[in-house]
């Protein structure tokens, strides 16, 4: 009888914030690593074949929107400051597939290892990896997070709960309510019982424990579960009398698990992108003011919007959130400002994920003169340099009126509409609103 949480999802979620904490708006990044102020690791098992994808290729190196899934999973924990490192235990034979992957995404916590012939197994070899941390600024780590690999989807508020929970309890797990009822059969494959599907709940990722709990379990555990076995949780509940809190878990823990979930998680996180952007204003009233006419027209595209000053101090939280951002620049032509927003993505390596999409709109006064004529092509330089980094420029002139509403809801669809589609048509050009 299997109560594991791999199928019993086909509602896939629509928008998961991934690679983020929460919604915008909705949360504090620092909140996470304020409570979680002890050394937390993360061991991902990334040894299985992928057999019921039907692929040749494992799951895990599975590519889409240029990047192998493995990566996208790797990226959810290296943005929550306070994961220490990632250990992936690799099959034998894909090691120099994982180095590759490290190096060419330039992931900064992670190392590989060798993994083993079972789950059980290769999460065994990643926990003796951290013990064995060969870097001296990484010490073993208070608690370990095991986590599936194609699990993409990873929330920091969640990922807290669990790590909390697995310090003070010693183990913590996600679990999801089931929605399929849970059958017994007998030999001869007919009914023998069914469950009362209220009473159980299927168990999922991530899953924490203290370091001393895993450890041990796995030193006192037999070959039979090493060779059969699928639950840490009951590793530590049979060996070191942990009794895991459960802490019910949030619709985007689903796990890619057949061929079409690829392209599920291919079409959430495309269309993840285009749902927020960062507004900055450079503090300028003016400039706030049309920021707060676009936060609300965009709220009728489905669109959410951060609005800062700059990117400095606490606000270069916002490099790590979104992928798209609006410079708003008040009665000057100077593309400076999208300068230092480029330079700021480059030091964060966030090009590197996903293109990212920065749009420059120009609001002048009426008394003003026209946007000079040397602005479209310096944007369209700008745009041509920053699209080798993966960057998407674009430009928006909007002149001050009487319709002021209506010119905010006009920068609003056009700026919607090109961090939607992300045309490479529009790249450089100045659009006028």
């Amino acid at each position: 009888m299997n109560t594991r949480g791999d199928n019993c999802e086909p509602h896939r979620p629509a928008h998961p914030r991934i690679f983020t904490m929460c919604e915008a708006g909705k949360s504090d990044h620092h909140s996470a690593e304020r409570c979680v102020d002890f050394p937390v690791s993360v061991v991902l098992p990334a040894g299985g074949t992928g057999e019921r994808t039907g692929l040749q290729t494992p799951k895990q190196f599975c590519t889409f929107l240029g990047r192998p899934l493995i990566s996208y999973t790797i990226q959810a924990f290296e943005s929550m400051p306070w994961i220490q490192s990632i250990v992936v235990a690799v099959a034998k034979e894909n090691m120099d597939l994982m180095t590759d992957i490290i190096q060419r995404f330039k992931h900064r916590k992670v190392r590989a290892v060798p993994g083993g012939s079972t789950r059980h197994r290769s999460i065994c070899n990643g926990v003796l990896a951290l013990g064995e941390e060969e870097r001296p600024a990484v010490g073993r780590p208070k608690v370990v997070i095991i986590h599936d690999a194609v699990r993409p989807f990873v929330e920091e508020d969640f990922l807290c709960k669990i790590a909390m929970a697995a310090k003070e309890q010693g183990a913590a797990g996600a679990i999801r309510p089931l929605v399929s009822t849970v059958i017994a059969t007998t030999s001869e494959g007919y009914l023998d019982h069914s469950l009362e599907r209220a009473k159980y709940r299927a168990s999922e990722m991530p899953q924490g424990f203290t370091y001393d709990v895993i450890s041990q379990a796995y030193q006192r555990c037999s070959e039979s579960d090493f060779e059969f076995g699928t639950e840490c949780l009951h590793l530590a509940l049979q060996y070191c009398g942990t009794n895991a809190k459960l802490i019910e878990g949030p619709p985007t823990l689903w796990k890619v698990t057949y061929k079409r979930d690829l392209a599920a998680a291919e079409s959430i996180i495309k269309e993840t992108l285009s749902r927020s952007a960062c507004v900055i204003t450079g503090g300028l009233a003016e400039a706030v003011n049309l920021a707060d006419a676009l936060r609300k027209a965009v709220g009728a595209l489905d669109m959410e919007l951060d609005i800062v000053p700059d990117l400095m101090g606490d606000n270069a939280r916002c490099l790590l959130k979104e992928w798209n951002f609006i410079q708003v620049s008040v009665s000057h032509s100077c593309l400076s400002e999208v300068e230092a927003i480029l330079v700021a993505l480059e030091a964060e390596n966030r090009a590197l994920l996903h293109p990212v999409v920065v749009i420059w709109v120009h609001f002048s006064r009426t008394d003003e003169l026209p946007v000079s004529e040397r602005a479209p092509t310096a944007i369209t330089e700008l745009a041509s340099t920053a699209k080798h980094r993966n960057i998407l420029i674009y430009g928006i002139q909007l002149k001050q009126s009487k319709h002021w509403e209506r010119s905010a809801s006009r920068v609003a669809e056009i700026a919607s509409a090109l961090i939607r589609e992300r045309s490479p048509a529009l790249v450089g050009q100045l659009l006028q609103a």
